[in-house]
């Protein structure tokens, strides 16, 4: 069977900011190895291995309707195909308006699920009711729905009960472990400020409700006195959040005055290497996690995980065994005494880990072992292949 694929996703390399362009920047070199060709739309700046097309139209409109011109645009760019796999809400919009021209199946990945983040009214107002449209819609047409977890695939199916559990398939997210190994130079991290004879917590991600930012920094408050915090965070995405998060951060500053620092430029990925490499801890408070890349990435760097029992982390992190998971609920998210608990019993994790240096090289030895075990995105890209033949199956039948 000839196998000729499309890729739309709004994030490309070199310019990714999230996940699901981590996922389609690994995806795509090892999709080439069993595809007769692999093309890739992308949104934004003109780059190499992609047709970008820029979110331009309609000029000043939302955000989210400005996404749906771009998807048109990318949805009447792809080329004699023999399906389409679409990333993320802002490319499924494309994916299923090109399906429909074409007469070929669409296959999406859930990355995460507009339902699960209604703080993004708080981002886009009336485009977040768009976003989510967009979604549903996509997934319940698509010829198959490929959920990046156990825990996504639960979530894909409560959210959208209308689908065939048949057509909703695990192919998990993964890591190179040749990009993220240990690395032992100290220049990137001795020039932030760190000093390597005193435990080291990271923190890297967004500044959202759904990575839990703000948790962390007031765990932080009952961090041992001698353990350094550092923040690899980009600009809040509202001015909601930036107003929560700079009170939280403020008052830790105070309190551990030259024990956090915070860095809101976005560091390469060799930088980033080397901060999880030298880090006791890797701190992950999300309170909504799909798979959660950058577990692995600091698993893939000998680094032990403290993170938040959510969506399909435990399927990631080993609880007692590549780092340490922290239960939390979100339907108790609005309960002041809930949270607190959670804060409090996070920074307990933390501390047992940094008080026990062996403990926490441990399960950073066995958090990378597990990452070239259950990880390798050859794999991924294989089990990709075999739900796009299905999926190409499902379509002649449909």
């Amino acid at each position: 069977m000839t196998m000729r694929v499309s890729i739309l996703t709004r994030e490309y390399p070199p310019h990714i900011y999230g996940g699901a362009g981590v996922h389609v920047g690994q995806l795509v070199p090892q999709l080439r190895k069993y595809c007769d060709s692999v093309e890739v739309q992308c949104m934004g700046e003109p780059r190499e291995g992609a047709t970008a097309h820029p979110e331009t139209f309609p000029p000043g409109a939302n955000q989210a309707l400005r996404v749906l011109g771009t998807d048109v645009a990318m949805a009447d760019a792809i080329g004699d195909v023999d399906v389409i796999h679409s990333h993320t809400w802002y490319a499924n919009f494309a994916g299923l308006v090109g399906s429909k021209f074409l007469d070929v199946p669409h296959v999406v990945t859930s990355h995460s699920l507009e339902p699960h983040r209604p703080w993004k009214a708080e981002q886009l107002a009336g485009g977040y009711r768009v976003s989510s449209w967009a979604e549903k819609t996509a997934f319940l047409d698509a010829a198959a729905v490929i959920s990046v977890s156990d825990g996504m695939r639960t979530d894909v199916l409560a959210s959208y009960p209308e689908l065939d559990p048949a057509r909703v398939e695990v192919v998990r997210n993964g890591i190179d472990t040749d990009e993220f190994r240990p690395d032992p130079a100290t220049d990137i991290v001795t020039g932030l400020g760190v000093d390597l004879d005193r435990p080291l917590v990271v923190f890297v991600g967004r500044i959202t409700r759904q990575k839990g930012l703000v948790h962390l920094v007031r765990a932080a408050q009952e961090f041992d006195p001698d353990t350094q915090l550092l923040l690899l965070a980009g600009a809040p995405d509202t001015p909601e959040i930036a107003a929560e998060f700079d009170t939280a951060f403020a008052e830790l500053s105070r309190a551990r005055s030259g024990s956090v620092t915070w860095v809101q430029e976005m560091l390469p990925r060799a930088s980033v290497r080397q901060v999880l490499s030298h880090a006791t801890v890797f701190a992950c408070p999300s309170i909504y996690e799909p798979l959660g890349i950058v577990n692995l990435e600091a698993m893939a760097c000998e680094t032990a995980v403290v993170a938040s029992a959510v969506g399909g982390i435990p399927e990631v992190v080993a609880d007692g065994q590549t780092g340490s998971l922290v239960a939390y609920d979100p339907a108790q998210a609005g309960d002041p005494a809930f949270v607190a608990d959670f804060e409090a019993r996070f920074a307990t994790q933390v501390n047992r880990l940094t008080r026990d240096p062996g403990l926490a090289a441990a399960y950073g030895k066995a958090g990378r072992q597990r990452c070239i075990d259950e990880f390798s995105w050859e794999k991924i890209a294989q089990e990709t292949v075999a739900v796009y033949q299905r999926a190409i199956e499902w379509h002649q039948g449909h």
